[in-house]
């Protein structure tokens, strides 16, 4: 079983494949965390805890003068503020009005099988053939207020992931306010791990960055009420020495869309503490009697085979149990968006331009970005009226859609309903819709506000727009966009009421939307994207099996963002497109094949003016939609392996695809910085099976050869050159 209780020793521990997680109820009644590493079953780990008098550290309640038991250094399942612990909390919350304290004690657990559920969150659910699924439930409970929390755990036996969140209940007659509820807190007996997480700014997400962790507080978060470009929700702890292919490695991920925070600690005895959850700078959430709060669901995975397995099993677990769309399995559509063809300077006739290339060469779909609604001829207005502009269109919607659909090609639109812009009948109708402060000019952010999603009348309007827009043409796919972060948190519609719990409301807001697009049209490929890359994160999976990368298109600077990316998620769920030369974003000159080879990295399409280009990029362009078709499967499903690192590696940077038995891969390479007089370069690939035989650019060659000595690549004749090339297996080892 995934789960074991043991009565007698009061431990609770949890087995996946690979790892095992272990609490333990002592003889105080506290919830003490013992073990997560590698799988070792039948052990009671409190042994690992040694009990001693450190100074300056208090004794809860019922411990009389006991100095060698404190909070202050005991490793804590689910630590909360104001019974002797000074260090990072889970919890801080208490009885309104009083000062905030709990003293949580076991009360009671149960183990279910399959997974639970998160209603108006997204969460990990078990699929149809997941019968080694389970659910524990420990409950805790204050000593001196009814408030209750409940710890789940999900345990994905054979996917080797373990998700946790956290139920805060009032069940007295006092309200309680909630000012921290971290999703989880994780503590280590020593500090010997190095963190990685993936920093950014707009145009640049998710750069690596793998650091020692210091004696005090780290911290990584957003406060600007979206996951955001400059930080992720999703960290790595790892041992010092750890590498690609060995060492221990934790990867945590928070699968919420809003702000978050993610702390570690080293204190005083060189233990590690690490927490994470939604942002609570401003929080404030009151809980009347009867009510709960949950906290967003955190997805927890272990191994000691290295970075690379971390990843690929995070990715799978993802893919499988994460992604609820049809188009997890489905073959995604290959598109071209207009958005760099024509920014907001379209007309019919040039929009069926692009759309009559893009089915020649082979693409799927054809994508209207913004522009085509309200008063949209800049981004300064038009923002809420989701009605079609046809005197710019020159037709209705539908007649554009039903033009482009007898090309062969499907149809896909942009929308942004989370913004609204001053100059639009909406702002004109309900000013107060809108997220500011009274008597204060507001913070603009791309010349929009932010609409108020904590508010019913707002969430309905929305609805109503989306079912209007989907009812008046065929539309096959949505792309979700957010082109600002949120400030000046006010909600007009209960000025009397805690503004701190809105900008939680507000992700549930969006979340509620979210859910009525994708499950009233579940036939419609959904992208997230916000100004490309600020809300990657696994809450949006949830809903959106894509999302935009990075609005940075430059294939060179792409290394960076995807290698980053690949780390924490799939890259079936990376949109990445081919763009125009020079770049827009920064002017590099980049050849049209390796425009090609980054792009295939993700969920492919093109990004640019399909009837500007030559004879020989259409040509090229029809090669990399007919391989791209053709290896589908394995460049969406494949495991994905990092062979060279864009920060670490001047001279190119390697990454391949290798399908589930090993029977084919993929190695894509882009040069970078060229040299006189240059070396041999070489690479060794991964993931293969070391006594078959691979046929590659005509040759044969043993999967040990290509693992453990590497090919030679070839000499680049030109800046960012590339290399791509499929490998098959043709034979075996005799043995």
């Amino acid at each position: 079983m995934a789960i074991r209780v043991d009565q007698t020793a009061k431990t609770f521990t949890l087995d996946t494949i690979k790892s095992t997680y272990q609490m333990k109820v002592d003889a105080h009644g506290n919830l003490l965390h013992t073990y997560y590493g590698a799988r070792a079953q039948g052990t009671d780990f409190s042994y690992l805890i040694s009990p001693a008098d450190h100074g300056f550290c208090g004794q809860p309640a019922g411990c009389g003068d006991d100095r060698t038991y404190s909070m202050d250094y005991l490793p804590l399942e689910y630590p909360a503020h104001g019974n002797g612990d000074y260090r990072i909390k889970a919890l801080r919350a208490g009885a309104a009005g009083q000062a905030p304290a709990l003293d949580l004690r076991y009360h009671s657990s149960d183990v279910t099988a399959g997974k639970y559920a998160l209603p108006g969150l997204p969460a990990m659910f078990a699929g149809e053939g997941d019968q080694d699924v389970q659910t524990l439930r420990i409950v805790l409970k204050d000593l001196y207020e009814e408030i209750y929390v409940t710890l789940l755990y999900g345990v994905f036996e054979k996917k080797n992931i373990v998700t946790r969140t956290a139920v805060i209940e009032n069940k007295g007659s006092r309200p309680v306010c909630i000012r921290r509820a971290m999703s989880m807190g994780l503590d280590f007996p020593e500090n010997d791990k190095e963190l990685i997480h993936f920093y950014g700014k707009h145009a640049g997400e998710r750069q690596f960055e793998r650091t020692a962790l210091l004696h005090g507080i780290t911290e990584v978060s957003s406060t600007r009420g979206m996951s955001g470009h400059q930080h992720n929700p999703f960290v790595v702890l790892c041992d010092k020495s750890a590498t690609e292919e060995n060492g221990d490695c934790w990867g945590i991920s928070l699968l919420y869309s809003g702000g978050f925070r993610i702390q570690t600690e080293t204190d005083q005895l060189d233990q590690l503490r690490i927490v994470c959850g939604i942002d609570d700078e401003e929080l404030e959430w009151t809980l009347s009697g009867g009510e709960s709060f949950a906290t967003p669901e955190a997805a927890l995975c272990f191994t000691d085979r290295g970075l690379a397995d971390l990843s690929n099993t995070i990715g799978a677990a993802f893919r499988t149990n994460l992604i609820r769309s049809v188009w997890k399995d489905r073959r995604r559509p290959l598109l071209v968006n207009n958005w760099e063809a024509t920014y907001f300077d379209f007309t019919k006739e040039k929009l069926l331009e692009i759309a009559r290339q893009a089915a020649e060469i082979g693409l799927d779909m054809f994508v209207l970005d913004d522009g085509w609604f309200g008063k949209r001829d800049s981004d300064r207005s038009g923002l809420g009226d989701w009605y079609v502009n046809e005197e710019k269109l020159g037709c209705t919607l539908r007649e554009l859609v039903d033009d482009i659909r007898d090309m062969g090609l499907s149809f896909g639109i942009w929308i942004e309903p989370e913004m609204v812009s001053e100059d639009s009948d909406l702002y004109r109708a309900h000013p107060d819709w809108a997220l500011t402060i009274p008597g204060r000019d507001p913070v603009r952010g791309r010349s929009q506000l932010v609409l108020d999603l904590s508010r019913a009348e707002v969430i309905e309007y929305l609805k109503d727009a989306i079912d209007r827009l989907m009812h008046s043409a065929d539309i096959a796919y949505i792309k979700w966009d957010m082109n600002r972060s949120v400030e000046n948190i006010y909600s007009a519609a209960a000025p009397s009421l805690s503004q701190g719990a809105v900008k939680h409301r507000y992700v549930l807001g969006l979340y509620e939307l979210l859910e009525h697009l994708t499950s009233r049209y579940p036939d419609v490929l959904l992208e997230g994207c916000s100004g490309g890359g600020g809300r990657f994160d696994a809450g949006m999976l949830y809903y959106a099996p894509q999302i935009w990368c990075s609005d940075n298109t430059d294939a060179v600077e792409r290394l960076r963002i995807h290698y980053g990316t690949s780390f924490g998620y799939p890259m079936s769920s990376v949109a990445a497109h081919v763009s125009v030369c020079p770049n827009e974003q920064n002017g590099r000159r980049t050849p049209f094949q390796t425009r090609g080879v980054c792009a295939m990295q993700g969920s492919f399409g093109y990004e640019l003016d399909l009837s500007a280009l030559s004879e020989e990029e259409l040509e090229e362009a029809k090669h990399q939609i007919a391989c791209y078709k053709e290896h589908y499967e394995l460049f969406q499903k494949g495991r994905y392996y990092r062979l060279s690192s864009p920060f670490t590696n001047r001279s190119f940077t390697a990454w391949s695809y290798v399908s589930e038995d090993g029977s084919e891969a993929s190695v894509s390479i882009v040069f970078t910085d060229l040299y006189g007089n240059p070396k041999p370069l070489r690479v060794k690939l991964k993931g293969l099976k070391e006594d078959a035989v691979y046929r590659l650019d005509g040759k044969e060659y043993t999967g040990g050869a290509l693992m453990y000595a590497g090919i030679v690549l070839p000499v680049p004749e030109c800046d960012y050159d590339s290399y791509f090339a499929l490998l098959k297996q043709c034979g075996a080892l005799s043995k």
